[in-house]
């Protein structure tokens, strides 16, 4: 009886599958799509309407602080408890003079939380603020 040599049958490949490459791009690219809205979420804040629209500064000069009606406090989006909101506007006050923080309270927000604010930063000599309200009538 004789044996066959397989070596002869051996083919090398020169060939990349992509096919996992694709399922792995399109799985990751649906996780991005689902995830990114949830991280641009802040919270929920009604503005009081009055006032009126005014010149635009520079993004980097103005930090934002929103109170919602259950009394949370974020800064940027990010949600803190006040004397670290406090402590965090002082630093970026003191590595930028020309700083303003926005507070956009709730309306229905109590008013001993903006009041506790805005202690905190004439306290700390942060006097450049803008209590924002939405300018569009109702």
């Amino acid at each position: 009886m004789r044996r066959f040599s397989q070596r002869h049958s051996l083919v090398t490949l020169s060939d990349i599958n992509i096919t996992p490459l694709l399922d792995l791009a399109f799985v990751l690219l649906i996780i991005f799509v689902i995830t990114t809205p949830l991280l641009e979420k802040s919270i929920d804040v009604n503005l009081p309407h009055g006032g009126q629209s005014e010149k635009k500064l520079d993004k980097s000069d103005i930090r934002t602080v929103e109170i919602s009606n259950t009394g949370y406090y974020t800064l940027d989006k990010r949600k803190q408890p006040l004397p670290q909101i406090i402590t965090q506007l002082t630093q970026d006050f003191n590595s930028n003079p020309n700083l303003v923080v926005y507070i956009r309270a709730d309306k229905d927000a109590r008013y001993d939380l903006v009041a506790q604010l805005l202690d905190g930063c004439q306290k700390n000599h942060l006097t450049r603020y803008s209590l924002r309200t939405d300018p569009t009538p109702k």
